[in-house]
């Protein structure tokens, strides 16, 4: 059982390959079920749903927390305590549902990992070609749901102008952008502080991910010597080898 898991979770085969891919699926749709219950009372099929995704995601931290080799470090990761608040908002509703929204954290370290990013590149030529763009265009967006999962999650309740997650995301875009129309603002001490944080950090990080997205810090060119794929964009010489390249730009001949 102990060595099947562990291949599963870390081995290079098309079975364990599936498997993680099904783990992304997993984490996408708990996602999306989290956004969608926003919308509809919390009837007692919901919170059956809760408690069985609750479950999975419990078993599947036990499994990874038994295969892991350095059990002392597990517990300092960002990505270890989101899964521990998410499941808890899950089995103990009390606590928060809107918490569950803390399961992308997981789900971008995964996209992260080197087994996972190589096999897309293997997959999807689409990814290989674009692979900086489509993953700012992830970050970007799982920064815009993480912002407006925290206002809901301490907003919903409490805030009658927040009461589902399109509310949530309406504030937090319209605060980022610096729009700001004023129709929704969130209320008390607490979120007053909220609403300073994001514009203070939100803005920051929002406008470093855009020009990230827009404006990529390196440009895919192969080296014709050593294979070297990324450089920056004013480079003439491989940072690797020394020899000189040619990167095509607007307006080159």
């Amino acid at each position: 059982m102990f060595q099947k898991l562990q291949s599963l979770y870390e081995d290079d085969t098309p079975e364990a390959h599936r498997f993680r891919y099904g783990l992304l699926a997993f984490d996408v749709l708990t996602i999306l079920f989290v956004i969608a219950t926003s919308f509809f009372p919390h009837t007692t099929p919901v919170e059956v749903m809760d408690a069985v995704l609750g479950a999975l995601i419990l078993a599947d931290f036990g499994f990874r927390f038994w295969i892991e080799k350095r059990k002392k470090l597990f517990f300092f990761r960002v990505a270890t305590w989101a899964d521990i608040v998410a499941t808890a908002s899950f089995l103990a509703p009390i606590a928060g549902e809107g918490f569950g929204f803390l399961r992308i954290l997981r789900t971008l370290r995964l996209l992260h990992t080197y087994e996972l990013l190589d096999r897309l590149r293997q997959d999807f030529p689409y990814f290989r070609r674009q692979e900086e763009v489509v993953l700012a265009t992830v970050n970007l967006f799982v920064f815009l749901f993480v912002m407006t999962g925290l206002i809901y999650a301490l907003q919903y309740g409490v805030n009658p102008q927040i009461s589902n997650y399109a509310d949530a995301l309406y504030f937090t875009v319209t605060t980022l952008t610096t729009t700001g129309f004023g129709d929704i603002t969130l209320t008390g001490t607490s979120g007053r502080m909220l609403s300073v944080g994001v514009m203070i950090v939100g803005v920051t990080l929002f406008l470093r991910l855009a020009t990230v997205l827009f404006r990529p810090a390196k440009v895919r060119h192969e080296c014709t010597r050593c294979g070297l794929t990324l450089h920056d964009p004013d480079a003439v010489h491989c940072k690797h080898c020394g020899k000189t390249i040619r990167i095509r730009t607007e307006g080159a001949v």
